[in-house]
């Protein structure tokens, strides 16, 4: 396969340039502008990767011959309800309070486009789930923890690496880092087969 010449990250995510920064891969963040609009009837379950891919596609005219394109969205699922990123942080401790003491679902959707010299784009779109416990906390730790930590970038509130995560989580189903918004194992062996270099 031919050498790639770069790998674009269509995403603002700092959580996601460090994870894949990690990974040993060299890229240039370019995040897109899209409307996170659900078409209508669409499971809640298939949200993130319908969000992936309409990322990507965004993206993917400023691709160069040889460059790879990924994006990924990640969503929180309590039950069959779809917790968004808050608007502000009322909505964030009321978010909280409804996932603390129960189990939910976080789902990245991914979607790796590669721009082939002979002016093809073959697209690799998948999802990783990963289910996730907290303990109960009070409306007073959630004050304090969203006053801290002012999570309103963050599905679901909350990120798994920080305070709330060190402290009530008490278990994880799945990928650790697919949590943390990029499921590090597949996305490595999606991207590594596409022939993009890293370093260990």
């Amino acid at each position: 396969m031919d050498q790639r010449s770069g790998l674009i990250l269509a995403s603002a995510s700092p959580r996601r340039r460090d994870l894949l920064r990690q990974l040993g891969f060299a890229f240039e963040v370019r995040p897109t502008d899209v409307e996170e609009v659900l078409p209508q009837g669409l499971p809640n379950g298939q949200a993130a990767l319908y969000l992936a891919v309409l990322k990507a596609s965004a993206a993917t005219a400023e691709l160069l011959p040889g460059q790879v394109l990924l994006a990924a969205d990640t969503t929180v699922l309590l039950g069959d309800a779809l917790i968004n990123k808050p608007i502000d942080a009322p909505e964030a401790e009321r978010m909280l309070l409804e996932l603390c003491g129960h189990t939910h679902r976080v789902i990245t959707g991914v979607c790796i486009v590669v721009a082939e010299l002979d002016g093809t784009m073959p697209q690799l779109s998948f999802q990783v789930e990963t289910s996730v416990t907290l303990l109960p906390a009070s409306k007073t730790e959630i004050a304090e923890y969203v006053c801290l930590q002012r999570p309103l970038d963050k599905a679901g509130a909350y990120g798994i690496q920080d305070w709330l995560g060190w402290a009530k989580c008490s278990g994880i189903v799945g990928s650790y880092s697919n949590v943390m918004g990029l499921p590090t194992a597949e996305v490595f062996a999606a991207l590594r087969d596409t022939g993009l270099p890293y370093g260990i």
